[in-house]
C-alpha cells in the first residue's frame, strides 16, 4: 500500500504535467500544499456526472484525484478540478514578486498554491463573497506569507493594481475595473459564459493598447455574482467564434468594429489583433 506522502507526490507530478509548463517549481509547490487541509473534515463528497458520491472514509488518499469536491454542496460550491487549475496556473505563469488577485477564493486551496509561486515578496489578495467560506479561507491561509482574504463582492470592490487576476466563478461580462487594474503585461484568466451553451476559459494579457486574448479549454463554474447578468452580453459568439478570439478592448477606449465576435457591457472581443 502506498503512503500518503507517496500519493501526494505522484499527484503533484500529474499536476505539473497537466500544467503544460516547464516551471520547475510547480511539482514541488503542488506537493507542499495538502488539499485535504482546505476541505473540512472527511468523509468528503466527490462529484461525478453532477452527482455527489461520498468517500468511504476520511482517508486523505481519496482527495488526490482529478475530481471536484464539495465545499458547500447545497450551494453547488466545490473545490475545483485539479488538472484544470494546473493548466490555468501553467498558462498564467505566476512569478516571484507579483501581486495576484484571486476572485472566488473558496476555502483557499488554490490561493495557497498561487501564494507560493509569487514568493519571495509577492502578494495574493483573495475575495470570497460567501461568508462561511471566506472565514474558513482566512483560517486556512494564516500560515501562508503575503496572503489576505476579504469577504465581499469583487465586482464592486476597488481591485488593487496587480499582475494577475485569477477568477473562479463564471463570468458573462468582465467588469472594466478588473481590466484596468492590470499592470502592463498583467493577465486575467476567467471562465467565460456569454451564453448558456458556451463555457470557455479566456486569458487576457494587457498590452500597450488593448488586450491580447488566448482562448483555452472548456470550463463551467457557478455564476459570479455581479458579473453574470445574461443581458450584459449584447452579442454572443458561437463556440468556433469564441475559439478564434485574438484581442479584447474596453469599449470606452475603442468602439466595436466589424471584427467584433462578441460584445459585452464593458468590453468587446475581436478576431483581429492590432497592437
Amino acid at each position: 500500500m502506498s503512503d500518503l506522502d507517496e500519493l501526494r507526490g505522484f499527484h503533484a507530478k500529474l499536476m505539473a504535467t497537466a500544467s503544460g509548463s516547464n516551471d520547475q517549481r510547480l511539482e514541488r509547490v503542488f506537493e507542499l500544499v495538502p488539499r485535504e487541509a482546505f476541505l473540512g473534515p472527511g468523509p468528503w463528497r466527490v462529484m461525478v456526472n453532477r452527482r455527489y458520491v461520498e468517500t468511504p472514509s476520511a482517508d486523505p488518499a481519496y482527495v488526490y484525484q482529478n475530481v471536484l469536491i464539495a465545499l458547500d454542496g447545497a450551494k453547488g460550491i466545490n473545490n475545483g478540478e485539479p488538472f484544470l487549475h494546473a493548466a490555468w496556473i501553467g498558462a498564467v505563469a505566476p512569478r516571484s514578486g507579483e501581486t495576484v488577485v484571486h476572485i472566488g477564493a473558496g476555502t483557499g486551496y488554490y490561493t495557497a498554491l498561487l501564494s507560493l509561486l509569487v514568493l519571495p515578496n509577492g502578494q495574493v489578495h483573495g475575495y470570497e463573497i460567501d461568508l462561511d467560506l471566506s472565514s474558513r479561507a482566512i483560517d486556512n491561509l494564516a500560515p501562508f506569507e503575503g496572503v489576505s482574504v476579504r469577504h465581499g463582492d469583487a465586482t464592486q470592490a476597488e481591485i488593487e493594481d496587480c499582475d494577475l487576476i485569477y477568477v473562479n466563478a463564471g463570468v458573462v461580462s468582465p467588469p472594466s475595473a478588473w481590466l484596468k487594474a492590470l499592470r502592463p503585461g498583467g493577465r486575467l484568466i476567467f471562465p467565460w459564459s456569454p451564453s448558456t451553451s458556451l463555457g470557455i476559459t479566456l486569458m487576457l494579457t494587457r498590452m500597450e493598447k488593448g488586450f491580447e486574448v488566448r482562448p483555452l479549454g472548456p470550463s463551467w463554474f457557478i455564476p459570479c455574482i455581479g458579473a453574470s447578468d445574461p443581458e450584459a452580453c449584447i452579442k454572443a459568439p458561437s463556440i468556433p467564434e469564441a475559439r478564434s478570439i485574438a484581442a479584447a478592448w474596453l469599449t470606452e477606449d475603442r468602439q466595436p468594429d466589424d471584427t467584433a465576435i462578441a460584445i459585452c457591457r464593458d468590453v468587446w472581443f475581436s478576431s483581429m489583433t492590432a497592437f
